[in-house]
């Protein structure tokens, strides 16, 4: 596994090395552990939407925020819907969603903000979170990237935005690619099949073990990668944590690991 795991009180918070070592900012990959939720829940769950007990959600939000040394206030959400619109964050909306699934920011599955003390996070559970950051502009973002989100060019979107709205330069900007379901695990349908081939081309890197029936195993690092060194990021400055959720279901919320009866880890930077 690369990606550094620290013991902080009672959690295990995983980082990025690529990202550690760029100062203004802190970033967080969440684990399972830790927290107040019940099964299946248990025990740090940090959404809202999937059935949990609110006030134990609130608990460990607070829990997180208050370990990591960041406002509970600033954290930044959005109500994620697996497709590719970028939301810009301005200072007004800091802390939409902070503390409620109402009041998050609507239809978006990318965050990038400027702003600073406005932690971005997505909520997983097999979908790959990836941050974003560029020091010399002093801009961040996240992503939430499932399979419809990828195959809609999601990362390629939001370093759109970086470059279209913030005036960045692609090769400036510093990328991870956290945990999530894995080529391993991934086993999708004709369909998704389909979709991929017709987007990048090629089967080739992408869709592994294909059956005589046209399922497969999408490799979602794989694609998103490509996504991101095509819109011009060097590859030298995206480090991809290659950990699989669904293989490691006591660290981290797997949706299909646990039949759509999970809790969400989150994902999350802000400028300091």
């Amino acid at each position: 596994m690369s990606m550094i795991e620290k013991r902080l009180s009672a959690l295990s918070i995983w980082f990025f090395e690529n990202l550690l070592r760029c100062e203004g900012i802190s970033h967080f990959i969440s684990t399972r552990i830790g927290g107040y939720s019940n099964a299946p829940f248990d025990s740090l769950n940090l959404s809202f939407n999937v059935g949990d007990d609110e006030k134990r959600v609130m608990k460990n939000r607070k829990l997180l925020a208050e370990t990591l040394g960041i406002s509970l206030n600033s954290l930044t959400t959005a109500k994620q819907v697996h497709d590719a619109h970028v939301e810009i964050v301005t200072k007004g909306s800091r802390g939409k969603g902070a503390t409620d699934y109402k009041g998050a920011i609507n239809a978006a599955d990318a965050m990038v903000t400027d702003a600073a003390d406005t932690c971005l996070m997505a909520l997983l559970a097999d979908c790959v979170p990836i941050l974003f950051y560029d020091p010399s502009r002093r801009v961040i973002g996240v992503a939430h990237a499932g399979w419809k989100g990828t195959l809609r060019s999601v990362a390629r979107n939001t370093v759109s935005v970086f470059r279209k709205d913030f005036d960045c330069s692609p090769k400036d900007i510093v990328v991870g690619i956290g945990p999530s379901i894995g080529p391993c695990c991934y086993e999708v349908g004709k369909e998704v099949v389909g979709q991929a081939e017709n987007l990048f081309g090629a089967n080739q890197g992408y869709i592994g073990k294909e059956s005589a029936s046209g399922k497969g195993y999408f490799d979602l690092w794989q694609a998103n990668l490509r996504q991101l060194v095509e819109a011009g990021i060097p590859e030298e400055n995206i480090e991809t944590a290659k950990v699989c959720t669904c293989h490691h279901p006591d660290l981290f919320f797997s949706y299909r690991h646990e039949n759509g009866r999970a809790g969400r880890f989150g994902a999350g930077i802000v400028i300091r």
